[in-house]
């Protein structure tokens, strides 16, 4: 026979009030089912606990100690029982989500992270920067709950839902002759004959892909002159005067004094960013309520 919380119970009720009919009466019990289940606990424990006669009852040495640790356990499994119902709640826990570089600054999207950690301050968000084709493989072994990501062929295992669809800019220096367009605005077509700084193409990310196409669609073959793996890089070679880029519309949220970020005419010079999950997987309530605010930003 194993000691249970029951036990534990009216044990401590017993020691508290040092009376039986008391303690039965806070436990909802009859006396003598309470004296029979102390008798069966001190038999389990190997030691008297309670000293009792027809006038008084008190705690032995033992019974004192005993009681310190049942206090102690009952106090954990009542901690267990509250941390797994704020899990249930979505009020704690952790949440685990792979992002890409120019996540943080779409303004969207850090807008719903803030308002989600000011809604659950309990929620551990544990942010982990990869590119978008480096994502997949965490979410499909359930590493990442979710992942910020550009549109790219995705395993059937997974599944995505559209949360923008943000406009490309190009980026050149301020000295450059199309710094100076009117409305600060160009047609793709004028980067045509530009030298390009750009992704490496091992580096993995779904923008290579996205702006070959997009250059493609208008007969460009651009003459990449510097491979690089980080959009702040390409940002930097920019502001360097060794070539023009095209990036995502949120990285013009970062002010480099020589570079300048022109809008592009042409309506489908546009990336979407994906929030993907596994189809499988089963969500904690912390991460739904997550999507579910990003979702209605």
């Amino acid at each position: 026979m194993n000691i249970e919380l029951r036990h534990l119970r009216y044990f401590i009720a017993v020691a508290e009030t040092l009376h039986f009919g008391r303690a039965a009466e806070k436990l909802h019990i009859s006396q003598p089912p309470l004296s029979q289940q102390i008798q069966i606990l001190e038999q389990m424990v190997g030691a008297r606990l309670l000293e009792r006669n027809n006038r008084n009852v008190r705690l032995t040495p033992a019974g004192k100690q005993f009681l310190e640790q049942a206090w102690s356990i009952i106090e954990q499994v009542n901690q267990a029982a509250e941390r797994a119902a704020r899990i249930h709640r979505g009020e704690s826990g952790e949440i685990t989500i792979g992002f890409t570089s120019s996540t943080p600054f779409n303004q969207r999207i850090s807008a719903s992270l803030l308002a989600f950690r000011q809604q659950h301050p309990a929620v551990h968000i544990q942010m982990v920067e990869t590119n978008t084709k480096q994502q997949i493989e965490p979410l499909m072994s359930g590493k990442f709950d979710m992942g910020v990501m550009r549109n790219t062929p995705l395993p059937e295992a997974l599944g995505y839902q559209l949360l923008l669809r943000e406009p490309l800019v190009a980026v050149v220096h301020q000295d450059h002759p199309l710094a100076g367009a009117a409305g600060g605005r160009i047609s793709v077509l004028q980067l045509a004959s530009e030298p390009f700084v750009f992704f490496d193409r091992k580096v993995g990310t779904a923008l290579y892909d996205e702006t070959l196409l997009l250059l493609k669609g208008f007969g460009i073959t651009p003459y990449i002159t510097q491979e690089v793996g980080e959009a702040m890089t390409i940002i930097g070679l920019v502001s360097a005067g060794l070539g023009v880029s095209i990036l995502p519309a949120s990285f013009a949220r970062i002010n480099v004094d020589s570079v300048r970020y022109l809008s592009l005419e042409e309506p489908q010079a546009k990336t979407e960013v994906w929030l993907v999950t596994h189809r499988q997987k089963e969500l904690s309530a912390a991460a739904q309520m997550l999507i579910n605010l990003m979702l209605q930003q």
